[in-house]
């Protein structure tokens, strides 16, 4: 069942000092599988609608669209909580738009990997060659023939 979105009243004045905010907001997110570069995945509301997603993105932050696709992903109910109940995870709608032609997207690299050699005689270093030590002080001894070490001979 599908609740009724509240619009701002309409108010007499001047429009230019009225400023509106959207009830809507949008999620950008990853998408899991490959996807073109001029495609970009938005978690949105319900209630939103095609149009609604085309005017957000075009009016507040001038991004031209060619079309817009939206599914709805059905959360799942096989989780119980300690009562034995059975909990069902929220649904929600994915929007996949797709810019105008010859615009792209591409996600930024938030966190780069970075080198991680150890600089000699640093922390890292020493915990490095102490651990390599231990595994092979470790290391079964081959002249044992496969008996266990607590086995005393």
């Amino acid at each position: 069942m599908a609740t009724k979105v509240l619009y701002p009243l309409y108010q007499r004045g001047n429009p230019q000092l009225r400023i509106f905010r959207t009830n809507f907001f949008l999620t950008l997110v990853r998408p899991g599988k490959e996807q073109p570069p001029d495609t970009v995945q938005f978690r949105i509301p319900m209630e939103m609608s095609k149009f609604d997603v085309k005017n957000y993105l075009g009016s507040i932050y001038n991004v031209q669209v060619a079309d817009v696709r939206t599914r709805i992903q059905y959360g799942t109910n096989r989780k119980r909580n300690h009562l034995n109940q059975k909990v069902k995870t929220p649904d929600y709608k994915v929007a996949y738009v797709q810019l105008s032609k010859g615009q792209t997207f591409e996600f930024p690299d938030l966190f780069p990997q970075k080198d991680h050699t150890p600089k000699p005689d640093s922390m890292e270093d020493i915990q490095r060659k102490f651990m390599e030590d231990e595994q092979q002080r470790q290391k079964v001894d081959p002249r044992r023939g496969g008996v266990t070490d607590w086995f005393g001979l």
